[in-house]
């Protein structure tokens, strides 16, 4: 049976198998710090492990019920709130003149395209959390 396992900050996707009487772990797939368990990764572990029968649903559970984002002291909620911080900092320094006269491979094209993913995603979050909760505990404004 294969199972998500945690060592160090990183998360695996491991199943137990048994050799010469002793049960080791074979490790399927590096699941990275926030574990998540991708199309990719259900292709590779199946390409490199055809003989493994594993309930991907019951895993794919197992992941999403891992993040504790209901405590704001989890780790997983500090490194988002650094994570988002840090984006921040990074995107008020962006400069669009500077990405256009270095363009090189069409790198700002790629860099737009991400920039209206993430703009796309925040409206998403955003409204959801408005139609959650519609005002914030501390300062009773809305979301936006």
């Amino acid at each position: 049976m294969a199972f998500v396992r945690r060592k160090g900050n990183a998360y695996y996707l491991v199943h137990n198998v048994r050799r010469a009487g002793k049960v080791q772990q074979l490790h399927l797939a590096r699941l990275g710090e926030r574990p998540r368990i991708t199309d990719e990764v259900v292709r590779k572990v199946s390409r490199n492990h055809p003989f493994l029968d594993l309930d991907w649903s019951r895993l794919r559970e197992q992941v999403n019920s891992r993040i504790e984002l209901f405590d704001i002291r989890s780790p997983y909620v500090q490194n988002l709130v650094h994570a988002l911080r840090t984006l921040n900092l990074d995107l008020a320094d962006l400069s669009p003149l500077l990405l256009v006269l270095a363009d090189r491979a069409n790198s700002s094209r790629e860099l737009v395209t991400q920039l209206r993913l993430l703009r796309s995603t925040l409206d998403v979050k955003l409204d959801q959390f408005e139609r959650s909760e519609p005002r914030t505990s501390q300062s009773g404004r809305r979301y936006r």
